[in-house]
């Protein structure tokens, strides 16, 4: 059950694997001072292999190892939406996003903001995302990290969960509060062969486990088999029930998640979410980016195996023949102490449980991995917005390079260590992973309608923006927060949260429409991107790419629809 001398050895290689290749990448070359290009851009040098591997190591991470789990635990492959619909969203970043975002010379998002509209709005949603990736982003992945390694290595009793959040935090800081996003990128091409490697290991002895013969394909076939409804992508209303006894259609509501809100939230957080799209922006070339992004698109394809089938595995070995969960046959281990059913359990319980000893270091080193590139990517991005977007317009206009850098630092380190104080508070998430996904999706409408807006409509005004922005919060918490207690009153409708994320999208939107129509009497924004059709155009490796991965995403929904 506990680990052994070989497993300590294999994460002790892991660890200085790591600070090695990020120390050695992050040192100055010799005369030169690094600038805020180098530090925040990796000196627009990163290649496409690297960008790919980079843009998964950094979304990749306890939220998807323990949470996406959890919910396949809960809900079934369904949940692999959010990642097979993400391999689309890429294509669509690669191709209409990232050519105006280069072209535009920008460090960070918000700083698109300010060229497209104004200062104003762009302060406005720089303080936005450094709370979330500092309130929200950081302290969950911290959270969620602490308590798997808590499980996996410890008693998961939570008596390690302090010790591993402070370790993860400053291993991640070790090495990418000095170099930089270059450090991040070229350690996360390692990482992501490691996280990879890790969760099919985890998966291929779930799979040998579970088998009534001990081969890996029967023992899907037997997982199949058991739970077929678990492996249904497009849900009915009353279909899935979760083991605490909630209807799976309001997280995922049928063929909603393909024409409806999930768009919202993928579009959200690939094209507009600083942490993801500021490796794209380090690119040598657009066409190296674009590489890149078809790069990360077809590993998205296999993620579901890794982080989603293991939840679905946990489920059958802890059910009945018939595949219904009963208190015999349920693992004390997923019963939290408010005697509700743990779902986020389940990746830390088949590694301790199933995995052999000799390799749980191999799977623990995976799971830091996925971590630990996370924590070091929001921390960069973090630190991008605060010194670009906030100490160098208001605080130190004549900063000079090595200030840039130093400030960079600090506030990364500022950010890592008020999120290790917020974390231990964070308690049972229950399934995290939706979770999260709820209370971004508050405000990530308003912030998707400025951004597509001010993209692809040139008479979108700054003025329309800002309103967007604010009108959406309160058109959010009224199907968010309004039929709590109210749920009989014909003023309130209770919709899934992705259904109220698409139309908080619409309805910002028009917002934005109207006031720009009523402010600008139809003319071109002073700001207004002119776009041609040339702009758009992509190198065949892209779209070559781009149609495998189409054609791929389509054929598994068909087979699992």
């Amino acid at each position: 059950m506990g680990l052994s001398i070989t497993d300590y050895l294999v994460f002790g290689a892991y660890c200085v694997l790591i600070l090695g290749i990020g120390l050695w990448v992050s040192r100055d070359k010799e005369g030169k001072q690094k600038n805020a290009e180098d530090y925040f851009l990796a000196s627009k040098s990163l290649p496409w292999w690297a960008i790919g591997a980079s843009l998964i190591a950094a979304n990749i991470s306890a939220e998807q190892f323990i949470g996406m789990s959890g919910s396949g635990f809960a809900i079934g492959l369904a949940i692999a939406s959010y990642e097979w619909m993400a391999a689309i969203t890429l294509l669509l970043v690669g191709k209409f996003f990232l050519p105006v975002f280069i072209n535009k010379g920008i460090y960070t998002i918000p700083e698109f903001v300010e060229k497209r509209f104004s200062t104003n709005l762009k302060t406005i949603l720089a303080i936005f995302w450094i709370a979330l990736f500092v309130f929200v982003n950081l302290t969950t992945v911290l959270y969620l990290g602490a308590r798997a390694m808590d499980t996996v290595v410890g008693t998961g009793d939570g008596s390690l969960m302090m010790y591993s959040i402070i370790g993860l935090g400053l291993f991640a800081a070790a090495y990418s509060l000095w170099g930089g996003l270059s450090a991040v990128a070229w350690t996360d091409v390692v990482q992501v062969v490691l996280l990879v490697i890790g969760g099919l290991v985890t998966t291929y002895i779930a799979l040998v486990d579970v088998s009534p013969t001990g081969n890996v394909i029967d023992g899907f076939v037997h997982v199949y088999n058991t739970v077929p409804g678990k492996f249904s992508m497009i849900l009915e209303k009353g279909e899935i029930i979760t083991p605490d006894g909630k209807d799976a259609w309001w997280d995922l509501p049928g063929l909603a998640v393909l024409i409806g809100g999930m768009w919202v939230a993928n579009v959200y957080y690939w094209g507009f979410n600083q942490y993801i799209i500021q490796r794209t922006l380090a690119a040598k070339s657009l066409q190296e980016s674009q590489k890149g992004i078809v790069f990360a698109a077809a590993l998205k394809m296999i993620i579901p195996l890794i982080v989603v089938i293991p939840g679905i595995i946990a489920y059958v070995m802890n059910a009945d023949a018939s595949g219904q969960l009963t208190q015999a046959t349920l693992d004390p281990s997923f019963i939290n102490a408010e005697g509700k059913i743990a779902n986020d359990n389940a990746f830390p319980w088949l590694v301790r449980t199933f995995v052999p000893t000799g390799l749980k270091g191999l799977v623990m080193a995976a799971l830091a991995a996925a971590i630990v590139s996370s924590l070091a990517s929001m921390l960069n991005s973090t630190s991008t917005i605060f010194t670009m977007d906030i100490y160098r317009p208001y605080i130190n206009k004549n900063s000079t390079d090595r200030q840039t850098v130093n400030v960079g630092r600090i506030s990364a380190a500022v950010a890592l260590l008020i999120s290790m104080m917020i974390a231990p508070a964070l308690g049972n998430l229950g399934q995290a992973f939706q979770f999260i996904q709820e209370y971004t999706g508050l405000v990530s409408p308003g912030i998707l309608s400025v951004f597509i807006m001010g993209l692809f409509w040139k008479r979108a005004t700054n003025n329309a923006a800002i309103w967007g922005v604010i009108l959406s919060i309160p058109i959010a918490l009224y199907f968010k927060v309004g039929p709590n207690g109210w749920s009989d009153s014909p003023l309130f409708v209770v919709i899934p949260f992705l259904n109220q994320m698409l139309i908080t999208a619409l309805l910002s939107m028009a917002v934005i429409l109207l006031i720009s129509h009523l402010e600008g009497k139809g003319q071109t924004d002073a700001k207004g991107i002119i776009l041609t059709k040339d702009f758009f155009k992509t190198e065949p490796a892209f779209n070559i790419g781009a149609i495998i991965v189409l054609v791929l995403t389509a054929f598994l929904y068909a087979v699992f629809w």
